[in-house]
């Protein structure tokens, strides 16, 4: 047994793997969807093999595919771009708005035409910006509300849970999240003819849904292994205190950097309750993305330095949809300093994490 691993988790998988191949099937990711749909209030989970899946998935299940378009924020990672392309749909990227606060609506409305037919806000670093007032407006124009809400966990605004807003939630189970099962992904809804889509499509339309007996379209295997779906079931069990940690690791590294110069602390709105993905900030100090990058070659991870986060039109791999420039977006994005968590991290770890910031802030500006 490896040592720091849970005797708890290593006693499940072993019980997993003992009876591969089970011929009760999917005990321990059905086990999973009924615990997932109880912790987060949703009538019904279905998981799948990533959180990209996830995406796709909800994409079929709400029907769209070839000729349709999906209005999206500009400021997204581009797992979200590959989802909806991967149906044959066109990603439509909105931009945000002035002064912050998610989706510029103008600019959505603008973008709008008789193809579109869905709206996919991305809840990056756990932060659900404006998901309310795009609530409304898919109820008043008829489309589908698909929340990307990989990186939000536990996140909530006005009381209710991210992902369960609109019709459809997508989540991963990736390395990183709060609940991690090294790879993974699931879905929430309410609408039972949404999840029996979902269902049919992961197992190559092997079940039957709404309209569309078993065995009568094309899907795809996007099955959760069982031993993944067993990890994934004993960090659940734990959410509560991993939320916690997460939450108590935001708060710390911005009380250790928020009083540093140049760098403005990008706090939630009173309604939010993020789940701690990241810490954020704005950063006021010249070539802002060089300087993310210098934080990323001192061992400080961030969206823009270690993962090249860029708004989507300005992706090399989104250059052939032929999308203009989002420049609200592309400011914002540029001068974002977005430093992601993990379970491992303790408080000696943000200790440094914060002295480099502070140091390299004061570098950079002198």
């Amino acid at each position: 047994m490896n040592a720091g691993v849970d005797p708890a988790l290593m006693q499940a998988l072993e019980q997993v793997l003992a009876r591969m191949p089970d011929p009760a099937g999917r005990r321990e990711a059905e086990a999973l969807e009924s615990e997932l749909a109880s912790v987060f209030g949703a009538r019904h989970a279905v998981v799948v093999a990533s959180g990209t899946s996830a995406l796709h998935t909800a994409v079929v299940a709400c029907g769209i595919g070839p000729g349709d378009e999906v209005l999206m924020p500009a400021t997204t990672v581009i797992m979200t771009v590959e989802a909806v392309a991967a149906t044959g749909a066109t990603p439509v990227f909105v931009d945000s708005a002035p002064g912050g606060g998610g989706i510029d609506l103008k600019d959505l409305s603008a973008k709008r035409t008789h193809a579109t037919r869905a709206i996919l806000p991305v809840h990056l670093a756990g932060r659900t910006d404006g998901i309310h007032e795009l609530a409304a407006y898919a109820q008043a124009t008829g489309l589908r509300l698909i929340e990307d809400a990989c990186q939000a966990q536990g996140s909530r605004t006005r009381g209710r849970q991210a992902g369960t807003i609109g019709h459809i939630g997508c989540f991963s189970l990736k390395d990183g999240k709060i609940i991690s099962s090294g790879e993974g992904g699931y879905l929430l809804t309410d609408d039972p003819e949404l999840a029996a889509r979902a269902a049919a499509f992961r197992t190559h339309w092997h079940t039957p849904a709404p309209e569309a007996p078993a065995g009568s379209r094309l899907g795809l295997g996007l099955r959760l292994a069982e031993p993944l779906a067993a990890i994934a079931r004993h960090q659940l069990a734990a959410f509560d205190d991993a939320l916690a940690r997460r939450r108590h690791q935001c708060r710390m590294l911005h009380e250790l950097v928020d009083d540093t110069p140049s760098l403005v602390p990008n706090h939630p709105p009173d309604e939010q309750e993020p789940n701690g993905y990241s810490a954020l900030w704005h950063l006021t100090l010249d070539r802002p993305r060089a300087f993310s990058a210098r934080l990323a070659e001192q061992g400080v991870t961030n969206s823009v330095g270690t993962f090249g986060l860029r708004t989507a039109p300005e992706h090399p791999a989104c250059r052939e949809l032929g999308q203009n420039p989002c420049p609200n977006a592309a400011r914002a994005v540029d001068r974002l300093l977005a430093v992601p968590f993990t379970a491992r991290m303790d408080e000696e770890d943000l200790h440094q994490i914060a002295a480099t910031i502070r140091r390299e802030a004061a570098q950079w500006t002198s």
